[in-house]
């Protein structure tokens, strides 16, 4: 496949360094799950034969006890705007956003609610629910329009005195929605409430800065525009003013003072290495780091404007195809307001989704109706979004 417009994009080397399937004429799905890099089985083939087989437990010494650390530090510095020593990597993304809720909600005592909107991925809500019900305290719901996603007006009529924790994503699971990070956290803390950022959709693709914004608390996953693979380890971000107030809750041994003391109580760690509990995912890291290289020579700015470029183009597609057949666009159409991904609504899309599949054309379907069309800069090309729209059109006409 060709496209003028691959031909003039100044990323354009990089969608060839993915593995490639033949099988897959257009993947559209790197929001949920990124392809893998081509030259990471090197890296797993010399971690098994040499840091794992030939070091065997020295590697813990020489690089595997400070890995959770150093791997943060770099994810921060190049995607989120993170100084040293305030990303970690380690848990699943539904461990750390607890982990960080709890210790927020208890260092704001007197405080009763915990604010979030009704249309934040499953994970976050149930979580929410969870340590509401642990701490005695109450959910306060912001009602958001499920095409677009949630303002700084309605946070700041939801926050006041009784706010104790703000739980909001950067860009919305189903519709793709930018929320206004800086301007949500000033107004978060002009009610003297924490702010927890979950990240998962927008973490190396759109620039953040999180230390300038003064962000207090973040949350991402490594497995869509990080690439870790599936199951990767998620990351946390705590604000340097913030750690030593901060009581993780799931205290492990490896966010202990001494690690090997094996003494009779806990005692934190300083810094971010309290927030570590159990052994850290190591083999769960490998993949992260080759994405990093490929997201530092693009630069994350890059990166972002091909992101725009991308789901500007699949608007105007859909426009031209899929609307006519009775679609409907549900997200932003203001780039400015648009994470990577565009959703798309039909009440066939379920069984488009199906034949879409069995035609090598992966996007992905979220209840009840929409077709989500992720777009990963760096391995995604323009002449796959039009394939892939194309194909839903023709299968939509076929299921009419």
């Amino acid at each position: 496949m060709t496209n003028n417009l691959d031909l003039s994009d100044p990323l354009a080397e990089f969608p060839a360094r993915f593995i490639q399937n033949p099988g897959v004429v257009a993947y559209l799905d790197g929001n949920s799950l990124g392809r893998p890099l081509a030259v990471t089985p090197a890296r797993f083939d010399s971690f098994i034969r040499e840091d794992w087989g030939d070091r065997l437990i020295r590697s813990w010494d020489e690089q595997w006890f400070e890995r959770p650390l150093t791997l943060g530090d770099r994810l921060g510095r190049i995607t989120l705007g993170a100084a040293a020593g305030q990303t970690m990597v380690g848990d699943s993304t539904t461990v750390m956003l607890y982990k960080f809720m709890r210790a927020a909600v208890d260092a704001r005592p007197g405080r009763t609610e915990i604010v979030l909107d009704d249309d934040n991925f499953p994970t976050d809500r149930f979580l929410a629910e969870g340590i509401a019900a642990e701490r005695g305290l109450t959910l306060k719901w912001i009602t958001v329009d499920r095409t677009a996603g949630v303002t700084a007006d309605q946070v700041r009529e939801a926050v006041g005195p009784s706010t104790a924790l703000v739980v909001l994503s950067h860009v919305a699971y189903r519709s793709g929605h930018l929320a206004d990070m800086p301007l949500i956290t000033g107004i978060v803390h002009d009610s003297g409430a924490l702010v927890l950022w979950d990240l998962c959709h927008s973490a190396g693709v759109i620039p953040t800065e999180l230390d300038a914004w003064g962000v207090d608390l973040a949350v991402g996953c490594t497995y869509k525009y990080l690439n870790g693979g599936p199951g990767s380890p998620a990351f946390g971000y705590v604000n340097a003013s913030l750690q030593s107030e901060l009581a993780q809750p799931i205290q492990g041994w490896m966010g202990a003072s001494d690690v090997f003391a094996m003494g009779p109580a806990y005692a934190p760690a300083t810094g971010m290495r309290r927030f570590l509990s159990g052994t850290p995912p190591i083999v769960g890291m490998l993949a992260i780091d080759d994405m990093l290289d490929a997201i530092e020579e693009a630069s994350i700015g890059a990166i972002r404007e091909k992101s725009i470029a991308l789901t500007e183009y699949a608007i105007t597609l859909i426009d031209e195809m899929l609307v006519p057949l009775g679609a409907e666009i549900a997200s932003p159409r203001d780039a400015g307001e648009r994470g990577s991904h565009v959703t798309v609504r039909h009440p066939l899309f379920r069984e488009v989704t199906g034949l879409l599949w069995e035609r090598g054309i992966i996007p992905d379907f979220r209840a009840p109706d929409g077709l989500r069309i992720g777009l990963s800069p760096l391995s995604t090309t323009f002449a796959e979004v039009h394939a892939g729209i194309e194909a839903t059109r023709v299968a939509l006409t076929e299921l009419a």
